[in-house]
């Protein structure tokens, strides 16, 4: 009996049926890194706010004030009396009656209107000139609230750490498509209910839950897209990250044309709903069709793919080998109960661990030149775009092994320089940070593709979810490593960043090089490996 890579080599490798797959999945890329990037347009900082006096919303009723003129009535006096204060989190501690005139409110408190009056603390009763434009404004995200903000973006990173363990397990046990194609469903549903929670609580729980769904569609369309390709092909690994760059260079256009973020949510939400066509157009993978027993369904939609390709399988192909693995529930124990996988896999999660954290450490603290954060954004994403580029050119004439490593030393010597570099010359400190950013960029697009090439099939979707789970506890730490050290030197995270990039460089020059050669099939096929 043909072994599958034998049957893919006389279907075509990466024919018209791949490429339309590859295609319209990649397109998952698109909306998955909108979902991840949101925030930053949904929570848009809002500086036209101030705390409404108590009685101060019937006083402007009854005067015909507009809030121009309110605000003037309220936060004037109290920034001419105190400086410091802007309005915003504190307020006059009065309370407008019937009595107060409508010319001159403050008259009755004499030489007090002038900045003698005692202050208090704002809790609510915020007034926002554009009150639904973004989570700030529709939920009073501000003062003593404004670490809720954070908290919604940690709750989605959690909900990609539970969809990284529990649907890549999933993935593995009932099939590719299927966790596909109900992770679609399951983030446009979501999508729609954080659009209009009625308040945070109901918001926080759907964004994790839409956060779950999202890693869901994410990561089997990476597995997917490279289990129907042959050996050469699985570059197609990197270019479909090309589309989450995209994605993130799409983005502040929606943010620009859509003034609401409930529009924006829609927006990036319910295009997952047009994936469901799929169920149409994708089959399920041959590969762990295999991996469950499945061979004639499997030899089916082979026989479909040569189809399209223009092929035709030889009658004798009657047969595929079938793994004689035994398939049970995948678990971590399964990724370490061998030397070279368990090599692998905590090399591999230390990779993503130490890739997710200094790459989006450096977003935060390299920043974008100028003040427009639409233009900022869109050239943040520009700045990846090389990266996949160069993997392209490189990947299969040294190797994985090599540009992973490099890449890493690169990022770290570059973080390293930057911290050293004096004020004076910004342009040469923001070059060089530049330059670690497209360094860790091309070691967190590498890690995908190492990551999928080094586990069996019965194990690969399960191996990649739990290892790249870990990414998304970088991603949590981040923003907190970055602060906290900053607040003691502004240059420590650096320095942290240069340290963890060199270490990572070293150790993933002790995996197997898997250029060119087939994907493993078995845990011992993965023992084999040199």
């Amino acid at each position: 009996m043909p072994s599958f890579d034998e049957v893919l080599k006389e279907a075509g490798e990466f024919g018209r049926f791949q490429k339309r797959v590859f295609f319209l999945l990649s397109q998952t890329g698109i909306t998955f890194s909108s979902l991840f990037a949101s925030v930053v347009f949904l929570g848009r900082a809002s500086d036209n706010f101030w705390c409404r006096i108590p009685g101060a919303a019937e006083l402007s009723k009854r005067c015909g004030w507009t809030l121009e003129e309110e605000r003037n009535f309220t936060v004037l006096p109290l920034h001419l009396g105190n400086k410091s204060s802007s309005g915003e989190c504190e307020r006059l501690d009065i309370a407008w009656d019937d009595s107060v005139s409508c010319a001159s409110p403050l008259a009755r408190y004499g030489n007090h209107s002038t900045g003698y009056l005692p202050l208090t603390t704002c809790h609510d009763n915020w007034v926002y000139e554009q009150p639904h434009s973004s989570l700030i404004s529709e939920y009073s995200l501000v003062c003593g609230n404004a670490w809720m903000l954070d908290l919604s973006q940690a709750i989605l990173n959690l909900g990609f750490l539970t969809g990284a363990f529990t649907l890549g397990y999933a993935a593995d046990r009932y099939g590719r498509i299927l966790i596909y194609l109900l992770s679609c469903l399951g983030v446009g549903i979501c999508g729609i209910i954080v659009a209009f929670a009625p308040n945070f609580t109901v918001f926080l729980i759907f964004r994790f839950l839409q956060g779950v769904f999202g890693k869901g569609t994410w990561m089997t369309c990476y597995v997917i897209v490279t289990e129907i390709v042959g050996s050469d092909q699985r570059i197609v690994g990197i270019v479909i990250q090309i589309f989450f760059t995209l994605g993130i260079m799409i983005l502040p256009g929606i943010a620009y044309l859509i003034p609401t973020w409930q529009g924006i949510q829609l927006a990036i939400s319910l295009p997952n709903f047009l994936f469901l066509l799929y169920y149409w157009v994708v089959p399920e993978s041959p590969r762990w069709l295999l991996t469950r027993k499945k061979g004639e369904k499997a030899l089916k939609i082979m026989r479909n793919i040569a189809k399209h390709n223009g092929k035709f399988l030889s009658p004798h192909y009657s047969e595929i080998t079938i793994s004689n693995e035994e398939v049970s529930n995948p678990s971590f124990l399964d990724l370490v109960r061998t030397p070279q996988m368990r090599r692998c896999t905590f090399i591999l999660m230390y990779a993503w661990f130490a890739s997710a954290l200094i790459y989006q450490g450096l977003v935060m603290r390299l920043g974008i030149v100028g003040g427009n954060l639409y233009l900022d954004f869109f050239i943040s994403g520009a700045v990846e775009l090389p990266a996949a580029f160069l993997i392209i050119v490189t990947i299969d004439r040294i190797g994985r092994r090599l540009p992973f490593a490099m890449s890493n030393i690169v990022a770290g010597i570059a973080c390293l320089i930057t911290a050293f570099l004096p004020e004076d010359i910004s342009w040469l400190k923001t070059t060089v940070a530049t330059l670690g950013r497209l360094s860790i960029t091309i070691a967190f697009e590498v890690v995908y593709l190492v990551n999928s090439e080094l586990y069996p099939t019965t194990l690969r979707s399960f191996g990649v979810s739990l290892c790249s789970s870990v990414c998304d506890l970088g991603g949590i730490i981040a923003p907190f490593l970055l602060f906290r050290l900053a607040a003691i030197w502004l240059e420590l995270p650096l320095i942290i960043f240069s340290i963890l990039a060199v270490v990572c460089g070293v150790l993933v020059l002790l995996l197997p090089e898997t250029k060119g050669i087939s994907l493993p099939e078995t845990v011992e096929d993965v023992e084999q490996l040199s």
